[in-house]
Parts: C-alpha cells; structure tokens; sequence
C-alpha cells in the first residue's frame, strides 16, 4: 500500500518582514475589537471622575493626621423601605382642609350611649390639580372730558387713565397665554400642532399660524433685550464654553429642505452664578460666526477640535481644548492595547490642549505627559492612526 505523505511547507522569512507582518495582526485585532465596539458598545460617554481631580485625587482627599475609625457591631433590624423622595408632596403648596364629622345624633357611645369626645384625628393627604381655567380680561377704562371746557372752549379737554400696553399690538395675545405656548412648546416639548387641539378641545379656535405668530414677535419685542444683556455679560467672562451642530430648517425661505444649518451655543463656565447659556443659528459651519458671536470677548475658549475655532477667532481669544473630547479620542484609538486607565487618563494629548491655557490646564498637561511616557505612548499611537 502506498501512502501519500503530506509535507507541510516551510517558508523562510526576515526578522523585519515578520516584525511587519505582527504589528498587521495586532492592528487588524484592534480595528476588529474597535468595530465591535462601536456596533456593540454604549453609544453614551460619561465619566465617572471629575476632570480637575483626575490625577491628584488621593492627595487632596487624604488625611494621614486622621485617626482609623473603631469598628462597631451592629445589630441587624428590619424596618419599612422608605419612599421615593421623588414623591414628596412639597411643603409649600396651599392646602385645603376637609373635615370628616360624626353627626349629632352618632357622637354616642354604641356600648353605654355616653358622649362621644374627640380624642385624636386621622388625616390622608392626597394631590389635587385645577385645570387650566381661560378668561377674558376686558380692559376698560373710562374718557373723563370737562363740561365747562366743552361749552366755553374751543376743544373739548379729555383725559384718560393709565393703562398697560398689549403684549402685542392689535393681538388678543396676554403674556400668560404667551408664557403658557412658550412653555408648552420649548420646555415640555409639545408642538403647535398639538397645542391647536388642545385650545380647540377647551372650546377655544386658536391656530397655530397664530402662536407662531405670538412666539416670533414675542421673542423680537421682549425676549431680544434681554438676549442681548445676557450676550454682554457673557462676553466679559474670562472662561468660555462653544459648540456647534448641524440642524435641518424646512421651509426657509431661499433654502432647499435638505440644507443643513448650524446651531452654535456659547455657555459660561461651572464658576458662573447663574450660568448663562445661549444659543445662535447660522447658515453654515464656518468660523466667521463665532468671531463674530464673540467679538467682545477676551479670555479663554473652551471647545473641541474643529479647526475653525483656531484659524478664524482673533488672538484675544485664547483656545483651549477638551478633556473630555480627549479621553474619547484616545480610548477610541487604543482600545485592545490601553485598556481602561488610558479612556481615564486621556493619555499624552496635552499637546493638543494648545499652547495658551489656565494653570489647571497645565498642571493636568503635564500630568498627562508624563502618564503618556509611562504607557509607552500607547495613546499617541492612537490618536496618530
């Protein structure tokens, strides 16, 4: 009997071509555990740690002065789980109180039939809401004229009491039926649509051409001043936060329905009392606008990487970058080789903090540096592939 051997082929290849073809295996690995990840993973990025105490948290918290704690024994008890705080009635609401009161002729004893007296009382709360209730608020006001003037002067003296503009002129419109369609449709995010069957099934016709109406000119005449005050006091600021993404406006006059449009926001720092946060809609993604936006404004920028912030801002406008954009990016880049310490750290991108910053930045750059040089610059790795 004849047997066919098989032989396994040997090939014979450098030390360089094989150091080439490892670091092929290694980063087809990472870019199948990055796909899985980006298919599989939490879509959400949060961080657990405070981005200031990152790195010199042990040191700030620890006491060595302190004293260890005495371990005492406790006795293990059961007791009603508590309520949801969540679900507190808050004390400050009216209440209205109902009395629950035995008849004359039952306040006896069912015993001995001696009188009944009041020796404790139950109460219940329970939470009761009032519709909204619409009225018509008639502004009359009476013309007083001078008879004596109206047969011996030429013109007739009229006078007339003070009474207050209409939030808008020629309109029904009051500021709490404003503030209720504002509220409804920019804070409970219930749309004009909606609202229109909401008044139609009170009784009341009211169109949401109408509202839109009422919100146009209501944020044109009365809500502008005030943007624009909130607009200098933000501009005085020395830390400042920036952010843009891109919106779709159907029906915009000149514009297809597939354009995109761009929404920046401007908002201060944690430090301001109370933060302010606005909003600015433009055309386009371009840098113009928030030199613009920011003209006033000399201090710090905080944003993220979009080249625009550095090439159109002026010099008195320092930019600085994000932590958190960074610890995003390196753990993107570096998921199979850094593991959990290098999402946390946000690794050696201190460089593209850019030169100018606050302290804190500095002091958090150098930290990072140094981290970098320890992990063998696992995340340089990443943010240059």
């Amino acid at each position: 009997m004849v047997t066919d051997m098989k032989r396994e082929a040997t090939v014979t290849i450098s030390k360089a071509e094989y150091e080439s073809l490892k670091q092929q295996v290694a980063w087809l690995m990472e870019q199948l555990k990055l796909s899985k990840r980006r298919q599989f993973g939490t879509s959400t990025e949060k961080s657990a740690y405070d981005q200031i105490s990152i790195f010199d948290e042990a040191e700030s918290a620890a006491d060595l002065s302190a004293e260890e704690p005495d371990i005492e024994e406790v006795k293990a008890y059961r007791r009603r789980k508590p309520r949801n705080a969540a679900d507190r009635l808050p004390p400050d609401l009216p209440v209205e109180i109902i009395e629950h009161e035995l008849p004359e002729d039952k306040r006896l004893c069912p015993s001995c039939g001696g009188s009944l007296h009041i020796m404790g009382r139950e109460t219940r709360d329970e939470l009761k809401l009032i519709p909204a209730t619409a009225v018509i608020l008639r502004h009359v006001r009476p013309v007083y004229a001078c008879r004596d003037c109206e047969k011996n002067a030429e013109h007739a003296t009229l006078v007339k009491a003070e009474m207050p503009e209409p939030v808008i002129k020629g309109s029904f419109a009051s500021p709490e039926a404003v503030a209720h369609i504002m509220t409804q449709k920019f804070v409970m995010g219930i749309p004009l649509y909606r609202q229109e069957q909401e008044w139609e099934r009170n009784g009341i016709h009211l169109s949401r051409q109408t509202m839109s109406n009422w919100l146009v000119r209501c944020a044109e005449d009365w809500l502008k001043p005030i943007y624009d005050r909130l607009r200098q006091l933000l501009s005085a600021r020395e830390v400042l936060h920036a952010d843009e993404t891109s919106v779709q406006v159907l029906r915009e006059p000149g514009r297809a329905a597939q354009s995109k449009s761009t929404m920046w926001l401007y908002r201060t720092g944690s430090d301001a009392k109370p933060p302010i946060v606005l909003y600015d809609y433009q055309l386009s993604r371009s840098g113009d606008y928030p030199a613009e936006f920011l003209r006033e404004f000399q201090g710090y920028l905080h944003t993220d990487g979009w080249d625009e912030y550095h090439r159109k801002l002026p010099d008195e406008i320092q930019v600085v970058g994000c932590w958190a954009h960074c610890r995003v990016t390196a753990d993107t880049g570096c998921p199979a080789t850094a593991g959990p310490s290098c999402a946390r750290i946000a690794g050696g991108n201190a460089h593209w903090l850019g030169k100018n910053h606050p302290p804190a930045c500095n002091r958090m750059g150098d930290e990072a540096a140094t981290w970098n040089q320890k992990s063998e610059g696992c995340v340089q790795k990443g943010m240059s592939s």
